[in-house]
């Protein structure tokens, strides 16, 4: 069972087991009002960094490899910008002071 799959079977068991009721047979303007008092619902500082950390277990993080590619793409990316903006500006300040003189 993939990711994906996993996560839409848990947030199915949280939908039955939160109310005991299938909210699908709830009218919608009742499920709306639910929805919104539980976004009213404040959390508290240790709750959201716990949260914090399971997000961040699931992330897929890069390998060493893969980092070291992807710094290298970056910073040979940056310089060849920035010597392309340069030699731009070079190129329009002499134009400018030749047509000045």
């Amino acid at each position: 069972m993939n990711r994906q799959m996993k996560r839409a079977q848990e947030k199915a068991e949280r939908l039955q087991k939160g109310s005991g009721v299938d909210r699908r047979a709830a009218p919608p303007s009742t499920t709306r009002r639910a929805a919104q008092q539980e976004k009213r619902k404040r959390t508290g500082a240790r709750q959201f960094l716990r949260e914090v950390r399971l997000e961040l277990k699931k992330v897929d993080w890069p390998t060493r490899k893969e980092l070291i590619t992807y710094t290298i793409v970056v910073l040979v990316t940056i310089t060849v910008l920035t010597s392309f903006v340069f030699a731009i500006d070079w190129v329009f300040a002499k134009l400018i002071f030749h047509l000045l003189d």
